[in-house]
């Protein structure tokens, strides 16, 4: 099977995309109007581009790809709710740019009811939003954007005394849509396992070509040619390739260092499938093998892994996984002579802070840091079954550190998967890729 094949079968469809949009207008209050914009173009240098990626919420509710459009929701409206204004199609700025979906494109295409140049929004837009008492629209995410729909707004309330109804008030979008985008679907589900599977293959892939001398970025690009080969379209975020004490910096993205006999790489990599990203982090030795004191930090990393993962379950809420990692990697730097005192005063006092700084994981999916709140009324959100997690212990001993023997120094380890919360507990997404020491070892001689 082709990577386009796998590509085809493993995609959100037009029908997907439709029950959002009526979802969604289901919770909207009576008489209201939601606006949605494409991702504007960013210039790289110059009259370069930066590679165009749209964005999550309008590609959650259309699965329209190119930029300068709006997707606009009517409820009620006699000759189509859904109405999407995006550019014409022209075919000299095609032969440049590639081809364009215009408006009857996009209806026969992406289902929408009814579509119109975006040229003509000024002139058709105002009467969408007139007599409308609310706008759900995003406020802040883009200000040219937000200066458009005030001033489509103001034009309205221009014209209350000739018996024009401007709206009331604005409605924050983003409350009602990432509350639907936190829960997936069977079929969001299949595309974010495939992003595991291309994922796992590309740690796998670096895992058997490292050997000391090697770049780190020599490293990435074994990642980002097993991700493009596979039909992904690009990394979900910035490669983390870090030798050494580089993983002691969690955000390291230069990956210019070289890999040393006797160190650990620390990668953090994931690749975007069909607008889904994965989110994997493997440690392993340069040369293939562990010494002695890496065994340790990292089975105290792997087991603080293991219990957090077993607290994805329903019912319990979203910081029981973080809680039992955070339990787990305190006792093991008790374990090992990193820190003194009872479990009780490291745990309760954050003394483990100084080698576990970050959170255990976060949301997952269209965006590698999700959207959906943490906290609902000020409590920790109880997990339900859809939603989809990383666990990401990890342990950071930076060189130099004080009070901690030199034998443990320049050591980092974490690990990380994505994990679907199910009906009756989880499932792992990404358990294609080795953790275990006798299995990475293993794959790493196999060359």
């Amino acid at each position: 099977m082709t990577a386009a094949s796998k590509q085809t079968q493993t995609a959100i469809d037009r029908d997907e995309h439709a029950s959002r949009r009526r979802r969604l207008m289901e919770q909207m209050a009576p008489e209201s109007i939601a606006i949605v914009s494409a991702a504007p173009e960013r210039t790289r240098s110059r009259d370069t581009e930066y590679p165009y990626r749209q964005d999550s919420d309008f590609l959650y509710l259309t699965g329209f790809q190119e930029p300068h459009a709006v997707l606009v929701l009517v409820p009620g409206r006699e000759h189509g709710e859904t109405v999407l204004f995006c550019r014409e199609r022209d075919p000299d700025r095609e032969l440049w740019d590639g081809f364009m979906v215009g408006p009857d494109g996009a209806v026969a295409d992406y289902g929408v009811d009814d579509a119109f140049p975006v040229s003509d929004i000024d002139d058709i837009l105002p009467g969408l939003i007139e007599g409308r008492s609310r706008v759900y629209y995003s406020i802040g995410r883009d200000s040219a954007f937000d200066s458009r729909v005030m001033e489509w707004v103001n034009s309205i309330r221009a014209r209350v005394r000739s018996g024009a109804k401007p709206p009331g008030e604005f409605v924050a979008l983003e409350h009602t849509l990432h509350d639907m985008r936190l829960y997936k679907s069977a079929a969001e589900l299949r595309v974010m396992e495939q992003a595991g599977r291309i994922s796992a293959d590309a740690h796998c892939q670096a895992m058997r070509r490292a050997r000391p001398g090697l770049r780190e970025y020599q490293l990435e690009a074994e990642l980002l040619y097993r991700f493009l080969d596979q039909g992904a379209s690009a990394p979900a975020y910035p490669t983390i390739v870090a030798s050494g004490s580089h993983g002691c910096v969690l955000h390291y993205t230069e990956n210019q260092g070289m890999l040393a006999d006797g160190d650990l790489v620390l990668i953090d990599a994931g690749c975007e499938y069909n607008g889904y990203a994965a989110d994997i982090t493997r440690t392993f030795p340069a040369n293939g093998r562990f010494t002695a004191e890496q065994k340790a930090v990292y089975e105290i990393v792997l087991a603080a892994q293991k219990a957090a993962i077993e607290k994805v379950t329903p019912e319990n809420h979203w910081n029981q996984p973080h809680e039992a990692a955070v339990e787990v990697l305190s006792q093991g730097l008790l374990d090992l002579g990193i820190l003194t005192g009872s479990l009780e005063e490291v745990v309760e006092q954050g003394h483990y802070r100084d080698f576990f700084m970050h959170r255990t994981g976060h949301w997952l999916g269209m965006d590698v840091h999700d959207v959906g709140d943490y906290r609902i009324g000020g409590a920790w959100r109880v997990l339900e079954p859809g939603m989809v997690m990383t666990i990401e212990p990890g342990l950071y001993i930076p060189p130099g550190k004080t009070g901690v023997e030199a034998r443990w120094q320049g050591i980092a380890v974490r690990i990380e998967d994505d994990v679907v919360v199910t009906r009756s507990g989880y499932r792992n997404l990404t358990p294609d890729v080795p953790k275990e020491i006798a299995d990475i070892e293993a794959l790493m001689a196999d060359e």
